[in-house]
């Protein structure tokens, strides 16, 4: 793990970056309508992700007769995700070659066109082809929305709406579940209307987001500054990290549903609940990282411990109350780790390098989604159940967490030592 680096030592923490062109003072209306935009951005891929779940049965049951159907219609729902992860690398260097506010435009006005095609397709193939390249624009849309929270922003601004940026995506899977499932009632292909609502969202997007420019940050810095490398082995740590921190955010949504079952809790009301307290919980957690002073990095051995408390109490609930309370315990760490996690990386990038590298940390997070339900898939089966590989994982975050304070002390020493010759 790399070591603690503040990204604004050289800054006020509490301004914007002045040095970056296009960017404003974090007030007035055009400032609220540029994160509103953002957000706004960040949130299409979680309804990529989640709007047709409800539908699923009914998806089954139209494709009934199509050879494969029963693999191939989750798989319309979760490859949208193996997409991103696998593309964002991509989307990363497109984005520091092209710029940030014209792929994002266009990715937006494509993802209305992807993302409503099983409107007007009949083969399931063809609807699963249609769902990839969707995960193709998320991973273009979700690298640039974060590559601009970057650019416009620095020093604790940036680590609120990084927060924030969680704190949506979390609030907003629970309301696009919700809304599929509505939808859904007239029918299955009725969500896939939804998606069209990007059409409204590019254009203000291209009237009103400012572009940056790429000289701003030497100048912040006080004069010309030499090309520097991509920080290759720093930034490797923290997205292997973030790959094990994308299991740990993702288990509760995954496997609430079937932890409930396995106590007896069949409603879907009453699950749903629990699975809405649990993600009410990750938004507080979001909040809580920007009322924290210090940088993130110091703070993610405590993050990973509270995880790890979580789900240790999760494996051992032997009632619904006590699986929600411990749910509640972890959502409330993941709630910090994500942007936690997210903020050192940016920590780490310059104005050129900051697509590809957040293009790379989404690659990881997202790749940790998408494997996080097989891990626990081959877990369960070597521990005997879902609570026990609950557990398993409960206890290998709180090892990550007592590593990262090992490395920590031993960095904070090895400086010390350095100080004092």
């Amino acid at each position: 793990m790399p070591e603690p680096v503040s990204p604004t030592s050289s800054a006020p923490s509490a301004v914007v970056d002045a040095g970056t062109p296009g960017a404003a003072a974090p007030s007035g209306a055009a400032h609220r309508l540029r994160v509103t935009l953002l957000m706004a951005g960040s949130c299409l891929p979680i309804l990529g992700a989640v709007l047709i779940a409800p539908v699923l049965p009914k998806m089954q049951d139209h494709f009934d007769g199509v050879a494969g159907a029963r693999a191939l219609v989750p798989v319309a729902l979760t490859i949208p995700a193996l997409a991103l992860a696998l593309l964002a690398p991509f989307a990363g260097v497109i984005v520091d070659r092209l710029g940030r506010k014209r792929l994002l435009v266009v990715a937006t006005v494509l993802y209305a066109v992807f993302g409503t095609a099983p409107l007007w397709l009949d083969s399931l193939g063809a609807i699963v082809a249609s769902r990839a390249l969707v995960g193709v624009v998320e991973a273009a849309i979700m690298t640039c929305c974060t590559t601009l929270i970057g650019d416009y922003y620095s020093g604790r601004v940036r680590y609120r709406y990084l927060a924030l940026q969680t704190m949506c995506a979390s609030a907003s899977a629970t309301v696009f579940f919700i809304l599929g499932g509505v939808v859904g009632s007239a029918g299955w292909r009725a969500p896939f209307w939804i998606y069209a609502v990007s059409l409204l969202i590019a254009p203000v997007m291209a009237a009103f987001l400012p572009k940056p420019q790429s000289g701003g940050e030497a100048a912040s810095a006080g004069g010309s500054q030499r090309p520097t490398p991509f920080p290759v082995r720093r930034l490797a740590g923290i997205c292997g990290l973030t790959v094990f921190g994308a299991m740990v955010f993702y288990t509760v949504p995954v496997e609430m549903a079937y932890l409930m079952d396995d106590l007896g809790v069949e409603s879907t009301g009453a699950i749903g609940a629990a699975t809405a307290i649990a993600s009410a919980a990750t938004v507080t957690g979001s909040i809580a990282f920007t009322k924290f002073s210090g940088t993130p990095a110091r703070r993610l051995p405590a993050v990973f411990a509270l995880c790890a408390a979580g789900f240790v109490v999760m494996a051992l609930a032997g009632n619904p109350t006590v699986l929600v309370a411990g749910a509640v315990l972890n959502c409330l760490g993941t709630g910090i780790l994500l942007p936690s996690l997210l903020t050192l990386a940016m920590s780490k990038l310059n104005y050129a390098d900051r697509g590809r590298g957040t293009g790379l940390w989404l690659a990881a997070f997202f790749g940790g989604e998408f494997v996080c339900p097989l891990v626990l898939l081959a877990l369960e089966g070597l521990a005997g159940s879902l609570a026990a590989a609950v557990g398993v994982l409960g206890l290998t975050s709180a090892a990550v967490g007592g590593a990262l304070l090992l490395f920590a002390r031993r960095g904070a020493a090895a400086a010390e030592s350095a100080r004092q010759t």
